[in-house]
């Protein structure tokens, strides 16, 4: 048991930035989490502060390539999310968090937790549209919604469109799904010891 002990304060010794940035960030994305499922927005109070402490930090700890990398972060954590963005289909809250994350992580990371987040996201839409039981309508929603991706192709139309469907849809706060996925993502790679 003892040996156990050593070896992880040992990992932390050894990997103090890394456990520390993903600790920070597992707690912003925690309150995050919390807030979008309250309120069904993720608050620039919140996301600023943490893309700009990513840049601050990583250039600070690692100079002008840490700064590089962390800038890229952000951009792949933007990229990810603003094409759901452009159309309607996500807050820009939701996209900012994930900028945050590429910020502190790098895009590397922010790329894998991206998809954990995806697919937990999807979990999460299904259990929602199984437990109010409305499959049908939720089905011929995503349909029409797919049909007007390929056939308008125009951001500006798909996104007025989403907004006027807005009031008949099931929103899923998608702070939760990028919280889950990302924390479920640095666990899985153990860098929360």
């Amino acid at each position: 048991m003892l040996s156990v002990f050593d070896d992880v304060c040992a990992a932390m010794a050894d990997h103090w930035v890394i456990w520390g940035v993903c600790w920070g960030v597992t707690i912003t994305l925690i309150a995050a989490a919390v807030i979008d499922g309250c309120k069904l927005k993720v608050p620039n109070w919140l996301t600023f502060p943490m893309i700009v402490g990513g840049w601050v930090a990583s250039g600070l700890l690692f100079g002008w390539v840490g700064l590089g990398w962390s800038l890229l972060g952000t951009a792949v954590g933007l990229a990810l999310l603003l094409p759901a963005y452009a159309i309607g289909g996500m807050g820009a809250g939701d996209v900012k968090l994930l900028a945050g994350v590429g910020a502190w992580v790098g895009p590397g990371l922010t790329f894998w937790a991206f998809l954990v987040s995806a697919v937990v996201g999807g979990v999460i839409a299904l259990v929602m549209v199984l437990f109010r039981r409305r499959w049908g309508h939720h089905k011929n929603q995503f349909l029409m919604i797919l049909s007007e991706i390929l056939i308008l192709r125009d951001p500006e139309q798909l996104a007025k469109i989403a907004a006027e469907r807005k009031s008949s849809m099931m929103l899923l706060p998608y702070g939760i799904p990028i919280a889950i996925g990302s924390i479920g993502y640095f666990a899985y790679m153990g860098l929360l010891l």
